[in-house]
């Protein structure tokens, strides 16, 4: 059994909180640039510009890349041989989240009621899911999420018989009806399988795979290539504006479901694309 003290993981997540809303991620710039160079619409290019211009300013003055600093989504792989001292992991994150946000001044975007709606003033809780994995580490994902890019997503319960074709009609609409709230180029990220709220989960984390990077089965693979051309071919663009690079990547993630269901999610990420990972 190897012991973590809470305090490790709450100076982790600070870093991370603070580095992901300020440095854009390798994989999304290299993506940006990408498709600057492949967009035939003079504004879309225009807009592309100036997002890279805005991170180029982001990182060298370290302020944050967008205003919008979301909520800290906070993916955790717990390894079953791993004992968290000190604390518990949830107080952890959050004491990361709160010292991360103030410390680097970001904006506490969280209400303490989805009704009442009163700032917590210091952006927790966090949003923490929790996979048990073999093995004597813990890894940390952190996705700070903007209200933005989160209001586009949603979850629909497709028949089994609407297959593929549905999903495909599903992601398509879903990106149409966003237009440029989510500020295009996005990432999609599409859950298929599992319960209505198992969809949700696996279409967030889709999100936070390394752009690029196919799912490791061919089938789904080939969905996802399929899925960014019909996306790109909407003509949506950069910052709703027209073009061609409406979508960054298309990530889908799987998993068994009910032989009566077919749950699928979409969950739409901004350009900013923030991510950062940690492993203790």
């Amino acid at each position: 059994m190897r012991e973590i003290h809470a305090s490790q993981i709450t100076e982790a997540v600070a870093k991370m909180a603070a580095e992901s809303n300020i440095d854009l991620p390798q994989d999304v710039a290299d993506a940006l640039k990408a498709g600057r160079e492949k967009e035939e619409s003079p504004l879309g290019r225009e807009v592309l510009d100036q997002i890279l211009e805005n991170a180029r300013i982001a990182a060298q003055e370290r302020v944050p890349i967008c205003q919008d600093t979301g909520v800290a989504v906070i993916f955790v792989n717990l390894g079953q041989d791993v004992h968290i001292t000190g604390g518990d992991l949830q107080t952890a994150i959050d004491e990361g989240v709160r010292r991360g946000y103030r410390g680097a001044y970001l904006r506490a975007s969280i209400v303490n009621d989805p009704l009442r709606r009163k700032n917590t003033g210091d952006n927790t809780p966090a949003v923490v899911h929790v996979e048990i994995v073999p093995g004597d580490r813990l890894k940390l994902t952190i996705a700070p999420k903007g209200g933005g890019s989160e209001n586009m997503s949603a979850v629909r319960m497709l028949k089994p018989a609407e297959g593929e074709e549905g999903v495909k009609q599903f992601v398509v609409e879903q990106v149409m009806k966003a237009g440029s709230n989510p500020c295009p180029p996005i990432v999609v990220g599409v859950g298929l399988g599992g319960t209505m709220e198992k969809a949700a989960i696996l279409a967030k984390k889709a999100l936070v795979r390394p752009l690029g990077q196919p799912n490791p089965d061919q089938d789904v693979a080939r969905l996802e290539g399929e899925l960014l051309a019909l996306v790109n071919d909407t003509g949506v663009g950069p910052g709703g504006l027209g073009g061609r690079f409406t979508a960054m990547a298309v990530h889908v993630e799987t998993f068994p479901c009910h032989i009566a269901s077919l749950p699928a999610a979409v969950n739409i990420q901004c350009h900013a694309a923030r991510h950062k990972e940690i492993t203790l």
